[in-house]
């Protein structure tokens, strides 16, 4: 999708892309780009004897993917603000919905701003992130 002026949205456009059947694979490509080496994301032993069932994601490479939402939409250089709550773990063979949507477009000192709600949200329906966001022209 090419970018889109942020005075062209209203409230209630949405922006989304899925992301099918995460893997360990990416779990330690993202550990040696982000220097998070906790054994509970790459070690199935490690993580059985901490009572689960196998590894799970970081929640910043689930942030990260959300954050591609709008930059994707918008752009790189129109992200004023990223906020996130994490809820649930990233599981491998998990399918993750990450998605945006306006709640509140402004203008500010002759500036257009757009409010975001986002969400990256699992096969199950189950939130990983709860997050907002404000694009603006720049």
């Amino acid at each position: 999708m090419s970018k889109v002026a942020i005075s062209s949205v209203k409230e209630g456009d949405e922006y989304s892309f899925t992301v099918n059947d995460f893997n360990r694979t990416q779990f330690v490509k993202y550990a040696g780009g982000g220097g998070d080496f906790n054994p509970i994301h790459h070690d199935q032993t490690f993580a059985e004897k901490a009572g689960l069932e196998t590894v799970f994601g970081m929640g910043l490479l689930t942030a990260g993917i959300l954050s591609r939402v709008p930059v994707e939409w918008f752009g790189p250089t129109t992200v004023h603000k990223y906020n996130v709550q994490f809820r649930e773990r990233l599981w491998p063979g998990d399918n993750v919905e990450f998605k945006g949507v306006v709640a509140k477009t402004y203008e500010k000192d002759g500036v257009a701003y757009a409010d975001l709600t986002l969400s990256a949200t699992n096969q199950d329906g189950k939130p990983l992130i709860l997050s907002t966001a404000t694009v603006r022209d720049q």
